[in-house]
Parts: structure tokens; C-alpha cells; sequence
């Protein structure tokens, strides 16, 4: 492998603007003894410089702020790999849902279902599902609707405040800050509360999402981005920092690779988190990829792709997806001769 393409392919993508500092700062933890193949995989397991991490946040910030000025009976949270610090580039995009808050979708009839089964449950959780019942309370007005007035203002205060601004898509509006460099995702979208996010309490983690669809006029979903970010942010705790070193090189893997790799994000988290914690807390960098290789090949080789879950746990990664499947298996071959690079 030409390693030291790989490694200007990367400079350039976690250094776009060819910072001085931020070079230093890359090139702080080598040597001149390390080989290519060692200064690529610790700079691929590295997380992009926080200067540059810090304009990505400024410009969903900015975004919010332009909203704000308009925008009522609304609230603002983040989503995508920005918030668990595992973006590989360093002028990354950020997702910036905009919430409405008329209204919220419920797992009410699973609550009235298990209500009818609360043997199963302890006092705290038959109170919390009992509670919930006798508070709930139908929305009168049209929740279809409020979305779409929603997205049509997000348009119009974005196609006024940025020059470049797409409104096309059917999820999101994407604006470009040419100041910062910076892409922006506004999501249009509305809160549901599920019933684990009853039984546990209503924390702010289990918060479940719908996110409208201009194309087809209603909100689908829901989806637990929050469950996400809270799990990995808590588990790369609890491994001193090697779970998201394991997510950048894959990540970075991908991206440099010669061959067309059709792997997310959302199935790259999954494979490494689903190594148990004990496998690699205190392991180099060097053994983390080996490690990486004997998973991915246990999951193809062994037929376990089919039962791996995603980090929250709702969905199968692999299962009934042949494509995705390959792609493991192409990821997998890449690792593999970085692994036996290694150790030559």
C-alpha cells in the first residue's frame, strides 16, 4: 500500500484550510523512526483538531441564532458523528434539528397494552406508566401540517440569511456559511416518546425523533440519535478513549481505500461497538487493528453479520442486505493488509 498518498489524502482532509498549527499538531506524536504504515494508523485513529471542530459547531450555532429571530414554539438539538467527535474531515457538516414543540408522537397504546400487564414491572415503573396514561391528552391540531409551515420558515429564513442555501432536499435544508466554510443540515422535525422512554423515566437520552419529509408530507420515523451519542460518548469513556479511535480508522480505511466501500456510519459505529470493552481497553494501536480485522472477518466468515444490532439496538445492520455484506468484506481486506503491514 502507498502509504504516504494515504497519509497526504488524510493531512489534507483533517487540515483543509493547511493550517500551521493544526500541522504541528498532527505531526506532534510521530517520530523519525515511525514507518508510513504506523504514522497513518495514528493519525486515522485521531480525532480532527479542535479548531476546526470548534467552526463546525460556530456554524450550526450561527444558523440557530438566524432561527431564533423568527422561529416560536421551537427548540434546537444536534445529531451525526460531530457530536461523538468521530468526523474525519475537518470541514465537516452538522446536522442541527429544529424541533416543534406543539406537539409529540406517543407509544400510548404500548402503554395501555402493558398497563393490562403491570404485574411484569416494579412500583416506580407501573407509577411512571399509570402517570403517564392519565395525563395523556390527543393533539387537536394537525401535526402534518406544523411541520410543513416549519419547513417552509426554516426555507425562507435561510434562502434570505445565505447565499448558497438547497432547499431540494426532502429531509433538510442545506446552507453553506462561506465565512466558516461550513455546511449546515436543518432538519425539520418533532419529539416522540416511546415506551422505554416512559418506563425509564424520560431521560433525556431515549428523546425519540420523527423527521418530516417534504417529498411526502409527513414525519417518518422515529429514530434515537440521542440514545446513539449518549452510548458511544459513555462506552469510549469507559475504554479510555479506544472506541472512537477504533470508528476514525475505519472511517479513514474507507475513505482512502482504492475501491468503492458503501459502509455509513451507522454500520461502522455498529461493528465497533458491538467489541466488548475488556477486548481492547488496553491495547495499542497496533493491536486495536488486528483486533478490527478478526471481527469483521468472524462477521462475514461466520455468518454473525446477520444478528449484529445497531448501537441503540432497534435495527438489524446487515440482515437481508447483501450489498452491505460486500462492502464488510471489501472493508475487511483492507484492514486486513494494514494488520499484516503492521507486523512485517
Amino acid at each position: 500500500m502507498d502509504y504516504r498518498q494515504k497519509i497526504l489524502n488524510l493531512n489534507n482532509r483533517y487540515n483543509p484550510e493547511a493550517s500551521r498549527q493544526v500541522q504541528e499538531r498532527m505531526f506532534s506524536a510521530d517520530s523519525i523512526w515511525d514507518s508510513d504504515v504506523i504514522k497513518y494508523v495514528r493519525r486515522a485513529m485521531s480525532p480532527v483538531d479542535v479548531d476546526y471542530t470548534r467552526k463546525t459547531k460556530e456554524a450550526g450555532e450561527n444558523v440557530k441564532q438566524h432561527l431564533k429571530e423568527v422561529l416560536f414554539n421551537v427548540s434546537y438539538e444536534y445529531q451525526g458523528s460531530v457530536m461523538t467527535n468521530t468526523h474525519i474531515k475537518g470541514a465537516s457538516d452538522i446536522d442541527l434539528l429544529v424541533i416543534c414543540e406543539k406537539f409529540y408522537g406517543t407509544d400510548i397504546h404500548k402503554v395501555r397494552q402493558e398497563l393490562q400487564n403491570a404485574w411484569k414491572y416494579n412500583y416506580s415503573q407501573r407509577s411512571r406508566l399509570e402517570t403517564y396514561n392519565r395525563n395523556f391528552s390527543t393533539y387537536d391540531g394537525n401535526s402534518s401540517s406544523d411541520l410543513a409551515d416549519l419547513r417552509c420558515q426554516i426555507e425562507q429564513v435561510m434562502m434570505k440569511k445565505y447565499m448558497k442555501c438547497d432547499t431540494s432536499k426532502a429531509k433538510a435544508v442545506k446552507i453553506t456559511n462561506q465565512n466558516l466554510h461550513r455546511d449546515v443540515d436543518i432538519v425539520t422535525s418533532s419529539w416522540f416518546q416511546s415506551l422505554d422512554f416512559v418506563l425509564n423515566g424520560m431521560p433525556d437520552e431515549l428523546r425519540g425523533i420523527k423527521i418530516f419529509n417534504k417529498d411526502l408530507g409527513y414525519a417518518e420515523g422515529p429514530d434515537y440519535p440521542f440514545l446513539g451519542i449518549h452510548k458511544i460518548n459513555s462506552k469510549d469513556d469507559d475504554s479510555n478513549g479506544k472506541l472512537k479511535r477504533m470508528i476514525r480508522f475505519l472511517k479513514n480505511v474507507r475513505k482512502d481505500s482504492d475501491k468503492d466501500i458503501p459502509l455509513t456510519s451507522f454500520e461502522i459505529n455498529a461493528i465497533c461497538y458491538s467489541i466488548p470493552i475488556e477486548n481492547y481497553k488496553y491495547m495499542n494501536d497496533k493491536d486495536i487493528v488486528s483486533l478490527l480485522w478478526n471481527t469483521m472477518f468472524n462477521l462475514w466468515h461466520d455468518n454473525r453479520h446477520d444478528s449484529l444490532r445497531s448501537v441503540v439496538g432497534d435495527e438489524y445492520v446487515f440482515k437481508g442486505k447483501p450489498d452491505k455484506v460486500e462492502a464488510l468484506k471489501k472493508l475487511e481486506d483492507e484492514v486486513y493488509k494494514i494488520s499484516h503491514d503492521l507486523n512485517s
